[in-house]
């Protein structure tokens, strides 16, 4: 049976669509989903994924928050997350000052391997850990710019802004995540940057594809003019990260020709750059992540059972990132779900809290999932009881 939660995202789309003035028909007209699905979604006998969702938003030019309400988590869930995203936005509304008196008591090159273990934190799916020592961090390299100014400290500091928004994403944060990318972009320009300025634009563009798909394409095409002269290893690995990312919103725009062409493009950056480049800004650019890119475009355009094909050949290697692992696992329980073998999307979306608990329990298509196999099962196992309550079903 469909959950309260559920059923007040199908009345808050059938409020919404009233209030346009637009029919069930009409307000069909204007998304990629069929009459049949909307009229399920409203009357709560089928669940609004995170896409679906998206859609209706931007047909209807309506903030998403506003079809979704309030985030889904416990009361203890949400004060743990605020207590740990409150310092990282102090240090972050902080970023023009400096305390009186104060002089860089670290040297320069030390708080640079900082701001490195810290997104080798995120990428290992430790965030709170990260979130925790992230402040301090950012305030000390803050004093270092404003006291020792240096290209090196700036790129750090825009490391860590960076980092700043992947934990804010991760953990359901996307106005925080949004301040981040300023700041992120303020420190790129005092660095010269190119590399780090197009990432951000990269950044940007994902956080738009949901329902601004015309902003998003702005966006990456933005961050492609800053690396167009670039031919270093850094520079091809920025630019395919960039086509994945036009991958990205192309999908969400439902253009299959576009997602080919950069996913192409993409591949043949990645020949040029030659095995996976973590090296380079943390991106891990290479062959096997436009492979993940191109099932995670297929996803979004529902078409599942090319996606379903896609997840079955990948092999992930034993080195592969948990951050990316887990997000392969969960992607592939939706596909699972999707292609009716709810069995093997339960088992992937465990694997995926057993890798990185953190990420998966507030991912959107875990919730997503899960809900779906509470729709669907014909008996509700307590593997999946628990998964519910864990995300806060």
């Amino acid at each position: 049976m469909p959950t309260p939660d559920d059923s007040s995202t199908g009345d808050r789309v059938k409020e919404q669509r009233k209030r346009a003035g637009l029919s069930q028909r009409g307000l069909a007209a204007r998304i990629p989903y069929s009459y049949s699905l909307l009229n399920q979604v409203e009357c709560g006998a089928r669940s609004a994924t995170a896409e679906f969702t998206a859609a209706v938003a931007a047909a209807l030019g309506i903030d998403i928050t506003i079809l979704t309400g309030p985030p889904h988590e416990t009361e203890m869930q949400h004060g743990r997350l605020a207590c740990l995203v409150r310092p990282i936005r102090e240090s972050l509304a902080l970023y023009d000052l400096v305390p009186d008196g104060h002089t860089p008591t670290r040297p320069v090159g030390e708080l640079v391997l900082e701001a490195d273990r810290l997104c080798q934190e995120v990428r290992a799916t430790h965030l709170r850990k990260a979130a925790r020592a992230l402040p301090g961090v950012i305030n000390v390299l803050t004093l270092a710019v404003h006291t020792a100014p240096t290209t090196e400290a700036w790129r750090a500091l825009a490391s860590t802004y960076r980092t700043a928004h992947d934990i804010a994403i991760k953990l359901g944060s996307p106005d925080l995540a949004v301040v981040a990318l300023d700041r992120m972009g303020w420190a790129a320009d005092h660095a010269s940057d190119p590399c780090l300025a197009a990432i951000r634009q990269y950044r940007r563009a994902l956080g738009h594809a949901e329902a601004e798909q015309d902003l998003g394409q702005r966006l990456v095409a933005a961050g492609q003019e800053l690396v167009a002269d670039q031919t270093t290893r850094e520079g091809l690995a920025v630019a395919g990260q960039l086509h994945l990312g036009a991958s990205a919103v192309a999908a969400r725009a439902g253009d299959g020709g576009a997602v080919a062409q950069h996913i192409a493009a993409a591949r043949e950056l990645a020949d040029r750059v030659g095995g996976e480049a973590r090296e380079v800004h943390w991106l891990s650019f290479g062959q096997m992540n436009v492979t993940l890119h191109e099932m995670g475009a297929a996803i979004t355009m529902l078409q599942f059972d090319d996606a379903l094909r896609q997840a079955r050949a990948v092999k992930l290697p034993p080195a592969t990132l948990t951050s990316r692992r887990a997000r392969f696992l969960v992607d592939r329980a939706v596909v699972e779900m999707e292609t009716g073998h709810p069995d093997a999307s339960l088992r992937h979306l465990v694997a995926a809290r057993r890798a990185a608990p953190e990420q998966t329990r507030y991912h959107p298509r875990t919730r997503e999932t899960v809900t779906g196999l509470l729709h669907t099962s014909r008996r509700t196992s307590d593997t999946l009881i628990n998964l519910a309550a864990w995300i806060g079903l």
